[in-house]
């Protein structure tokens, strides 16, 4: 990556860099304002290039016209309601936590109706959701922000949803969310204008290391304090891939070339749990999510998070969490309705 000010560099652009490319960014309440801004701030800086040339427009579209609230409360002014959007167009879904609620069936029909018009279209963090309640993801290749990847796992068995940053099926693009959509809109600079101009946005916005679209989400356990032990965070991978049909602990040491003996001795000191009791939490931790977040019943969750009796899952979820998966369920409002 090159480091310059706008005077000290002057990128090249490519012959076929010509033209302005245009985007329209669908807000919906309670979208991530964190998502939203760092894809919009890429191609703003884009158009500060110093050959002068505007390389993009937007506008901003709201299912009322009335100005949209993030989920911190701050409010978007928008450019219109629904609206006839161009071909040529790139559309961007923008949600939060209440995307199933935002939703709408207008909202629905539209993006229907628009995206048949031929035109990429994607998603910023749960905007994923919203694509595919109008019934534009089957089958493809997805990603989403990590909290809500479970949940919509378990409910939208069509679509393959991915752990990456972002994800691109063709005309489709999703992404995480947060400063995963300035890494994808970085991505799309590069493939419309050419890899000078991406640098030199990614220089103004002090961006130093873009990240590719397989880079992980979270932050990789074997670069966490305490877990660099690499046959440590293979076994804690092994796990997470496997919470729906978990594996016994010496299945896991075989694997990772460790007697059962010294696979408890390096959970003990890194993580002071045997193994069997950090897969329990993980798989618990997954039931919470799926409590919280989905309409799924509690003997669905119990089956989809490898608990073999409804008994020793209740049993288990109360032991960590203080109250009964039923009771945990009553308390909250599912974010993704079935």
């Amino acid at each position: 990556m090159r480091v310059g000010s706008a005077r000290s560099w002057t990128p090249r652009l490519p012959p076929e860099a010509s033209g302005t490319r245009r985007y329209a960014f669908l807000l919906i309440p309670g979208y991530s304002q964190l998502g939203f801004a760092c894809a919009l701030e890429a191609l703003s800086l884009a158009n500060l290039h110093p050959s002068g040339q505007r390389f993009y427009d937007w506008r901003l579209i709201g299912e009322t016209g009335d100005p949209v609230p993030a989920y911190n409360g701050v409010t978007t002014a928008v450019d219109s309601a629904l609206t006839d959007l161009d071909r040529s167009e790139t559309l961007v879904v923008c949600a939060g936590n209440e995307a199933a609620r935002g939703s709408t069936r207008p909202v629905l029909n539209w993006l229907r109706r628009e995206t048949r018009k031929g035109m990429d279209f994607g998603a910023l963090s749960s905007g994923t959701y919203t694509l595919a309640l109008a019934g534009l993801l089957s089958g493809k290749r997805v990603t989403t922000h990590w909290e809500y990847r479970d949940a919509l796992i378990e409910l939208l068995p069509d679509v393959i949803i991915e752990s990456s940053l972002f994800s691109v099926d063709g005309r489709v693009f999703t992404t995480a969310g947060g400063a995963a959509s300035m890494d994808m809109m970085l991505d799309r600079i590069r493939a419309e204008f050419g890899t000078d101009l991406a640098t030199w946005v990614a220089d103004q916005m002090v961006y130093t290391d873009p990240r590719a679209a397989t880079h992980g989400q979270r932050l990789s356990r074997r670069t966490r304090p305490g877990m660099a032990h690499g046959k440590l965070g293979i076994a804690l991978q092994i796990m997470e891939n496997n919470l729906e049909d978990p594996l016994r602990p010496e299945e896991i040491a075989q694997v990772i070339e460790l007697s059962t003996r010294q696979l408890e001795r390096l959970f003990a000191k890194h993580l002071g749990v045997s193994p069997k009791r950090h897969y329990l939490q993980l798989r618990l931790e997954k039931a919470r999510g799926l409590l919280r977040q989905t309409s799924m019943s509690v003997t669905d969750i119990c089956v989809a998070c490898g608990f073999r009796s409804l008994s020793h899952f209740s049993k288990s979820y109360r032991g960590t969490f203080g109250q009964s998966p039923g009771q945990e369920k009553r308390g909250t409002g599912s974010i993704w309705p079935t």
